[in-house]
């Protein structure tokens, strides 16, 4: 399990050129440029400006900070999970194993001590982060669990897991059993608590909890408002992001704020990163250097920095300039 500096690439602000073509995030180094120069410009924790974490063996389809910043899992094809240090070198430092099919997505609870994975065995793992054991599993699924997310101020011991089986299922980890679930039509592949802990929404939701962020096979990503009053009711389509794309494989690619909420991102099948200013819809940053659809992007809670976990087995660990 590597996590080596990127040598190829080096994260620059997207700008325009002169003929107005978008110079990409992971431009190529200047040569004969001291990197040592730039020592006192950098924006992260991160011993090298752009880091590639090695040693998942199958795609990696999901990832996720801690709420502090100081941890990042990742989930993948080959049933397992890996907690990886945030700064520095981002050493491995455990291996969340038990699950016995593909990890769809993974959280960590709001007080960083466990995280939650879903898997396509039709079950949720429970992992004590300090020992990497798992603790619990949720079993009530009837099928693949695409998603799961956690209280974000509420009990730790909560979470909401969204499946094929059509329905979402809520969980307490003090209990045995569901704790509820909501049925629908069709199979359902994300989903989120809000920021009160109680109402459950799918995708994405902002910081201020006033919108959600849904990225879709018509190779979108948007914005809606999800406030109880607005002027218009039936206009609750706030923004569209552009830039992204979707292919065959009709992949679960998700979608993601940044602390503030100034800024929005999500996976695409071209093998780039996209990020969006969120006020204007403009594209900001384009992070090229993946050799596999882009599965999952995240902002770090506390830091300038975006993680992106791709098919190619591989995870990027990035300052944005």
């Amino acid at each position: 399990m590597n996590s080596t500096p990127d040598d190829q690439t080096q994260p620059s602000k997207r700008q325009r050129a002169d003929d107005g073509q978008a110079i990409t995030l992971y431009a190529p180094p200047e040569e004969n440029v001291d990197q040592n120069v730039d020592a006192g410009l950098r924006t992260s924790s991160l011993a090298d400006p752009t880091m590639k974490l090695s040693g998942h063996k199958g795609s990696v389809y999901c990832i996720a900070y801690d709420p502090q910043g100081d941890l990042l899992c990742s989930g993948s094809f080959d049933t397992t999970c890996l907690l990886w240090k945030a700064g520095g070198n981002c050493e491995n430092v455990a291996v969340l194993s038990g699950h016995k099919n593909a990890i769809l997505d993974c959280r960590f609870t709001n007080d960083s001590e466990k995280v939650i994975a879903a898997s396509a065995d039709n079950n949720l793992g429970v992992f004590d982060v300090a020992t990497g054991e798992r603790l619990k599993r949720f079993m009530g699924h009837s099928s693949i669990v695409n998603a799961v997310d956690v209280s974000s101020e509420a009990s730790p011991a909560l979470a909401v897991s969204a499946s094929d089986d059509c329905t979402v299922k809520l969980w307490d980890a003090r209990v045995r059993g569901e704790t509820g679930s909501l049925e629908d039509e069709y199979q359902i592949t994300a989903v989120a608590y809000s920021n009160d802990g109680n109402s459950v929404y799918s995708l994405s939701i902002n910081p201020k909890g006033t919108h959600i962020l849904s990225n879709s096979m018509d190779g979108t990503i948007r914005s809606w408002d999800i406030r109880p009053f607005i002027e218009d009711n039936k206009k609750r389509h706030h923004k569209t992001f552009v830039g992204g794309t979707h292919n065959s494989e009709k992949g679960l690619l998700n979608c993601s704020w940044n602390s503030d909420g100034t800024m929005v991102t999500g996976g695409s099948a071209d093998r780039i990163v996209h990020i969006w200013d969120e006020l204007s819809a403009e594209e900001l940053y384009v992070l090229p250097g993946h050799a596999g659809c882009v599965n999952s992007v995240v902002f770090h809670p506390k830091e300038n920095v975006v993680a992106s976990a791709s098919s190619d087995k591989s995870i990027y660990v990035g300052e944005l300039s």
